[in-house]
């Protein structure tokens, strides 16, 4: 049976009235993240969001409202619109993973941060990695490869944080991490979704290449007071 996508339409909403309920800062209209969990924000009407924008940038310097265009207060920097492709799979991925895959603990911590530093910083915050599980492949004791969840619904589950140390790219190891938290997420009884740049052309082309779909283009504001 199909699932209704209509969340996923505002993924970041949904996701902070639904499984992220208690990572929530609620403005009424306008719904954040707590800071330190992700810069990610979204509104649900038309209404004034100038003031819910105000009040947020008290508490972080850069941050994002995911969907619609929203009114920000006159004195802030213009926004900065970037534009993603949502993408979806709906098939459990038969790629064989000889690589060990470690589900990363407090223990990984450190290694996680550094990583995610190294390649992946804009999106990513000191509690980023509590929204969902994540994942890793170590070599040497080393941690080059990560894949984690982000926005979570009652029915879909974001991939996010998909990640390669320079050293140890053309590996293979982002395909395996993909598929292992991919068919995880189904058999949780969800469905994988993920977000990604739309001038990302590499990671968008491996994305097709394993099955997921474009289901529609999410934009991105970039606020800045």
């Amino acid at each position: 049976m199909k699932v209704n996508e209509d969340a996923l339409d505002n993924p970041v909403w949904n996701s902070l009235t639904d499984t992220h309920f208690n990572e929530c800062i609620d403005y009424g209209n306008v719904k954040f993240y707590k800071t330190d969990y992700a810069p990610f924000g979204a509104f649900i009407n038309s209404e004034d969001t100038s003031a819910p924008i105000e009040k947020h940038s008290q508490l972080i310097k850069d941050f994002f409202i995911v969907g619609n265009k929203p009114k920000i207060p006159e004195h802030f920097k213009p926004l900065i619109r970037y534009v993603g492709l949502q993408m979806m799979l709906y098939n459990q991925l038969d790629i064989p993973i000889k690589e060990e895959i470690i589900t990363l603990n407090k223990a990984h911590y450190d290694q996680l941060i550094d990583l995610v530093e190294l390649v992946y910083p804009h999106f990513f915050k000191a509690k980023t990695n509590t929204l969902g599980t994540y994942y890793g492949i170590f070599k040497k004791g080393e941690l080059v490869a990560i894949t984690g969840e982000r926005f979570q619904t009652k029915n879909f589950i974001e991939l996010s944080a998909v990640a390669t140390h320079p050293d140890h790219t053309g590996k293979g190891y982002a395909t395996k991490l993909i598929a292992h938290a991919a068919n995880t997420i189904f058999d949780k009884g969800k469905i994988p979704f993920l977000h990604v740049d739309q001038t990302n052309l590499g990671p968008i082309a491996l994305y097709k290449k394993l099955g997921f779909t474009v289901r529609r283009e999410m934009e991105y504001w970039k606020i800045s007071c």
